[in-house]
């Protein structure tokens, strides 16, 4: 990673967290209202969109606009916007749009900043909670009604032992599915939904595994810069690169990491 001074890392963890609580003030305003309706973005099956999700995505960019206006920008609801100064921030004003519109509580607000060599810092920020998972840039804690505590992912355990997400039951492609399920099979508990909050619990040393497919990069980032913040390993199902979203391995350590990955191109 290049050399980031100390008062442009002041400035991005600062605006990040400007943006959160922009993001959390947009998205409260409607959660849980009468009447709150989506509109889909695909024909195949629901993907919602609400005013909450335009609302809490608008409020960053103008606070971006303000702040940072030579950085680039990656949103979810309106695309991307060009930059000069080798920064990009990507934004997910709501991941969780399903959770959001059910009125179950662990939906979440995705920030992140990368440079040419990925996510550099981020944040999942859970509004409703009122926890914010921070990690990249030397930091690696969350704070919330408990207090602030540091993030620090669980130790190795076997593949028997530990705990695996998902956000559907139906992960990705048949073909994907099955691989998924090869690893559930040998797990000692699987849990799915919960969206962006199972990265963070992985951060949290509460989880050992996330597994999902079919991400897109602002699904990911933030989750990637938390989890890798607390000592955590995120990459595709075959070892690489994910920061563009895809197929997405997240866990507590690289033993873990290893043996998962082993099942899943079994």
């Amino acid at each position: 990673m290049p050399v980031i001074s100390d008062d442009l890392k002041a400035d991005i963890v600062s605006t990040a967290h400007e943006l959160a609580e922009a993001a959390r003030e947009a998205t409260l305003l409607h959660f849980r209202a009468a009447g709150l309706s989506a509109e889909t973005k695909e024909m195949e099956r629901f993907d919602p969109v609400t005013v909450a999700d335009r609302l809490s995505e608008e409020r960053m960019r103008a606070i971006l606009a303000r702040r940072r206006p030579d950085d680039a920008i990656l949103g979810e609801e309106f695309g991307p916007k060009a930059g000069t100064s080798g920064l990009t921030w990507v934004l997910d004003p709501i991941d969780g749009t399903r959770g959001y519109l059910s009125g179950t509580p662990t939906w979440g607000v995705l920030i992140s900043v990368a440079d040419e060599t990925g996510p550099i810092f981020g944040l999942i920020d859970q509004p409703y909670i009122r926890e914010r998972f921070e990690g990249g840039l030397g930091i690696a804690r969350v704070v919330g009604p408990s207090g602030e505590a540091p993030l620090k992912c669980r130790p190795a355990r076997a593949l028997a032992e530990a705990i695996l997400f998902s956000t559907f039951p139906e992960v990705g492609t048949t073909a994907e599915g099955a691989a998924f399920r090869r690893v559930a099979a040998q797990a000692r508990l699987t849990r799915y939904g919960t969206d962006c909050y199972a990265y963070a619990l992985v951060a949290a040393g509460m989880i050992d595994l996330v597994i999902e497919a079919g991400l897109q990069a602002y699904d990911v980032q933030a989750p990637i810069a938390v989890i890798e913040a607390a000592g955590g390993i995120v990459t595709n199902w075959q070892g690489g690169p994910c920061a563009q979203g895809g197929q997405i391995l997240a866990a507590a350590n690289p033993a873990i990491h290893a043996e998962a990955m082993a099942l899943l191109n079994g």
